[in-house]
């Protein structure tokens, strides 16, 4: 019997690569098996600006670059300036990843999503989290 390809989504700044990003990456990519139908939904500068109240390290062309660098099967997009839920209705993925202590945007919670989420479990957060090695530069 046939069964289609899972498309699975994940969202992220993916500022600074490193290794708890990579992990939700390889996550996907496992999920989603041979089919190569892991989407990588980048975050634009202007929202990490206005949803963090900083800029990212990186512009969102080099946070790009350097996930399909890494993982050249993904299909990698921007994410929609003003309608968060665009890129999950162009691309309808069947299940969404979530890192574990990731936040949804403003106005946005899991239902409004329209497909099951789940969230990932920690990567060494107490060396990998993204605010942790900030606290570098």
């Amino acid at each position: 019997m046939y069964t289609p390809p899972m498309r699975l989504m994940v969202f992220g700044t993916f500022d600074d690569l490193h290794p708890g990003h990579e992990y939700v990456l390889q996550e996907a990519m496992r999920r989603a098996g041979t089919s190569n139908t892991a989407w990588v939904v980048v975050a634009r500068d202007s929202n990490v600006l206005r949803i963090k109240n900083r800029a990212p390290l990186q512009t969102q062309e080099e946070r790009m670059h350097a996930i399909g660098a890494a993982f050249p099967s993904v299909h990698l997009m921007l994410g929609d300036t003003q309608d968060f839920l665009a890129p999950v209705r162009a691309v309808q993925p069947d299940l969404i990843l979530l890192g574990y202590d990731q936040k949804l945007p403003p106005g946005v919670n899991e239902e409004d999503l329209g497909v099951p989420v789940e969230r990932l479990e920690p990567f060494h957060p107490e060396i990998h989290k993204s605010s942790i090695r900030r606290r570098k530069y």
